[in-house]
């Protein structure tokens, strides 16, 4: 028996790229939430932790950061569309090794929020990277993933929480 393998929405019939089409669909509440990590050193835990970092925070610009990355998806994501995002919360946690970053986006709007969601938490890893690499260049991005997606037709997406950690806590 023959099974049929899932069709990307985003590739036509042929194979070519394509942005998909959700004009038809309706405008409904949409939540995405998504979490990743940095690791480092404890020297740079301690200068961010102790509000030492030359160049400023690395904590409040990253969540800004964050906050800007998932407002502007689309323009970085090519096939993703433009959303009207109601709030945009990015949330850093203190851990043993570095942070726990926390991204919670919602809309009303026709497609998900998951990509500003992944976006969001990508980009403020970014930030503390660039604001701490003079001391510590061999920080660890990682464990980026989607923890939650909320509404639209497919429904509730929630990950078990040990999935994206099997690779916490080591570094390169």
């Amino acid at each position: 028996m023959k099974t049929s393998r899932p069709r990307l929405s985003h590739v036509d019939a042929r194979g070519r790229v394509k942005m998909v089409d959700v004009g038809e669909k309706p405008s409904t509440r949409r939540e995405a939430v998504a979490r990743g990590s940095v690791s480092m050193s404890r020297e740079a835990m301690t200068l961010v932790r102790g509000g030492r970092v030359k160049k400023g925070d690395p904590l409040q610009a990253a969540r800004l950061a964050g906050i800007m990355a998932a407002k502007q998806t689309s323009a970085l994501i090519p096939l993703c569309h433009p959303l009207p995002l109601s709030s945009v919360h990015v949330d850093l946690t203190p851990t043993a090794r570095g942070y726990d970053i926390e991204a919670r986006v919602s809309t009303t709007a026709q497609t998900g929020v998951e990509m500003e969601a992944l976006t969001a938490v990508a980009v403020a890893a970014l930030t503390v990277y660039d604001m701490v690499k003079a001391v510590d260049k061999r920080m660890v991005i990682g464990d980026i993933r989607v923890m939650l997606k909320a509404g639209g037709k497919s429904g509730t997406y929630r990950r078990a929480e040990d999935q994206g950690s099997k690779q916490k806590g080591k570094r390169g």
